[in-house]
């Protein structure tokens, strides 16, 4: 299907065209074990590469297989040293996890040694028992102890050649920033709530904006950071399930089939202080998912995308392709995304 099948296939969108990446979850879908996900999802950033998108980001979890990659950051290291073309990204590492300056650290090597293809999304995560294990506790995913860790990061990608820590939380002397980076390197926060929308237009940070909300929410999440003093939209990306298929029934019959057993996973993480994390209405929630997301014939996948670009603003599409569970599967929605879906996003006018 070229470009100009695709004229009248949506709004016409002002501004350049969108970079348009895979966001990879690496899931354990039933019948891949935990190793298969994670090579599946190798093959899935090279078929990317040969398919015309932009980039390839990476999800972290820990202790669930709704996601098998527990680090991110590794993951997009290898993925960077296989790819020529590919930007990589984290989408996003869980900060309050580990010590802002290590993660500093391994942004600037990876920055490096790619000629600047890394970029570095964080996010807060939840109350789970992963504070517990890596022991940096709730005081951590609180909001004080969130803003603290992303400061140091800040200071630590600043490009300055010394950071130290602050006294209180991170107390260390001033230490020199090895490798340096080579000027300030970009930072995107993963955001569901106004707190933390608020602290990211605070440091003039772009926003990740996942899956759950639909354009209009989305939109209302912009503009609050906006009016929070964030500027304009055009670092921000948007995440979104996608999946081509002949006909929309089509699409939507293979996502209910094999998405429900895998969000239930995303429902079994365990909090720090052992209560019950909130129950989702799995099939309400998939239904959701089907009826906002480019899902279905290329045309129609098309058109729901331009109408992000249109409501939202945003310039950088995130597009989550394993719903379909069969790698193979998955690396044919990678194929028909790039021949049949890239082209009427990239002649938008």
């Amino acid at each position: 299907m070229t470009a100009e099948s695709h004229r009248g296939a949506g709004p016409a969108i002002a501004g350049p065209a969108p970079q348009v990446d895979l966001f990879l979850l690496a899931g354990s879908f039933p019948g891949l074990t935990h190793t298969e996900a994670l090579r599946a999802a190798v093959d899935y950033a090279a078929a990317a590469e040969r398919a015309g998108f932009d980039g390839v980001w990476l999800a972290e979890h820990h202790f669930s297989g709704y996601g098998t990659c527990p680090s991110a950051v590794a993951m997009a290291a290898h993925l960077l040293g296989r790819s020529r073309r590919l930007r990589v990204g984290t989408a996003a590492a869980i900060l309050p996890n580990r010590h802002p300056v290590a993660l500093a650290e391994e942004a600037a090597l990876l920055d490096a040694v790619s000629s600047g293809r890394f970029d570095l999304g964080v996010a807060r995560g939840g109350p789970w028992v992963d504070l517990e294990v890596f022991g940096t506790g709730l005081e951590r995913y609180g909001h004080d102890g969130f803003t603290a860790a992303l400061d140091l990061l800040l200071a630590g990608l600043s490009g300055a050649g010394t950071v130290s820590g602050d006294g209180k939380r991170f107390p260390f002397r001033d230490v020199a920033m090895v490798p340096r980076p080579r000027h300030r390197l970009p930072v995107w926060v993963a955001a569901t709530a106004p707190p933390t929308v608020e602290l990211a237009a605070a440091r003039g940070l772009p926003l990740l904006l996942g899956m759950h909300d639909d354009d209009a929410a989305k939109a209302a999440m912009l503009r609050h950071h906006a009016a929070a003093g964030g500027g304009a939209t055009a670092g921000h990306a948007s995440a979104h399930l996608a999946f081509v298929a002949d006909t929309a029934e089509e699409a939507e019959s293979v996502l209910r089939r094999t998405m429900p057993g895998w969000l239930a996973a995303a429902g079994a993480s365990v909090r720090i202080d052992g209560s019950e994390p909130p129950r989702r209405d799995l099939g309400a929630y998939l239904e959701q998912l089907l009826a906002m997301h480019p899902v279905g014939p290329a045309d129609r996948c098309v058109r729901r995308l331009r109408a992000t670009l249109a409501v939202t603003g945003v310039r950088r599409l995130l597009l989550m392709v394993e719903g379909g569970g069969d790698p193979r599967r998955t690396l044919d929605n990678i194929e028909r995304l790039g021949r049949d879906v890239l082209p009427g996003l990239r002649c938008l006018h």
